[in-house]
């Protein structure tokens, strides 16, 4: 028997393939989105997402919006998109919800920000990958709702103010986390960063041009896509990071991570997990206490977890883990 989340799945690919059709017989074309990611070594890992657009506008060119206005979009899958990067040309295609994910094997170098264009028909877009250094021994995971951007997840109806109605130029970020984030990459160089939301891919534009214009450390995002799946009515928030954090172990095996998040949802549970499982993998654990408890410093097993209310508190009691 079909479960309701797999009919839910197959009836809003039907509904985007109708409308797909009416939007190319209006002259609409895929546009590509292109995202920042992450590499090390030869491997590079490449994100983005194609949806249909009208011919005089591109997806990536909006004006500040109410964040509803972003869900407002039509992906396209099985598009053919060209991957530039690093002197190698690659031709992949969207998966069903019109993302691009590919990891690439090529000649790079040592670190630093490397472009990467993406080329969907005759309409283009470029983002940066992160390249770690070889020799990287410390990176950051960080969240980023409570953790960088103040959203108020434990009070739905601020909540959904705030994501979607609030433009993301008026939102505001949570004390001290900038600092916090420049002082945990400084002094050593190209330190990766990767910050790992439930988000939607829907505001990665906005997210990007939110961390940037903050002062937050450049990394790559690992958002996710909203919807139902063959088993879920919506996208499992958990497993995303579960599985996020295994494959970011794999693909920089040299690094030992500073897990930053909130204690607002699940973060303490799934870092706490991911650092039993791997402790030789966590440098530290970093949790901003939504309930604006005081600053204190716990252990798991040798890695120490701090939490406090701010940015600033969880610096003034970092340790210097070894």
């Amino acid at each position: 028997m079909v479960s309701l989340p797999a009919l839910a799945r197959r009836a809003d690919a039907a509904v985007r393939e109708l409308a797909s059709r009416a939007a190319r017989r209006a002259g609409w074309t895929p546009a590509v989105l292109a995202h920042p990611g992450y590499g090390s070594g030869d491997r590079v890992r490449v994100l983005g997402r194609v949806l249909l657009a009208p011919r005089s506008a591109h997806p990536a060119d909006r004006r500040p919006v109410p964040g509803w206005q972003r869900f407002l979009t039509l992906e396209s899958a099985g598009t053919e998109v060209v991957v530039k990067v690093g002197g190698q040309r690659t031709v992949v295609r969207s998966d069903d919800d019109g993302l691009v994910d590919v990891t690439l094997t090529l000649d790079l170098p040592d670190a630093g920000a490397l472009p990467v264009v993406l080329r969907a028909g005759d309409r283009s877009a470029t983002a940066t990958v992160h390249l770690a250094s070889p020799d990287a021994a410390r990176g950051v995971v960080c969240d980023i709702d409570d953790t960088v951007l103040v959203t108020g997840i434990t009070t739905p109806l601020q909540a959904a103010w705030r994501t979607f109605v609030l433009p993301m130029t008026r939102r505001q970020a949570v004390p001290g986390m900038a600092r916090l984030l420049r002082e945990l990459t400084s002094g050593a160089p190209h330190v990766p960063v990767v910050y790992l939301s439930n988000g939607p891919w829907n505001l990665a534009g906005p997210l990007a041009r939110f961390l940037e214009a903050h002062d937050f450390p450049p990394g790559a995002l690992l958002l996710t896509d909203w919807g139902p799946t063959p088993t879920r009515w919506f996208r499992d928030g958990q497993a995303h990071k579960r599985a996020s954090l295994q494959r970011l172990a794999a693909d920089l095996p040299g690094v030992r991570w500073t897990l930053v998040g909130d204690t607002g949802e699940h973060d303490p549970a799934l870092y706490e997990e991911f650092t039993r499982a791997r402790p030789d993998r966590v440098r530290a654990v970093l949790l901003r206490d939504t309930t604006a408890g005081t600053a204190r410093v716990e252990h798991l097993g040798a890695v120490p977890v701090v939490h406090g209310p701010d940015g600033d508190a969880i610096a003034a009691v970092l340790p210097d883990p070894a």
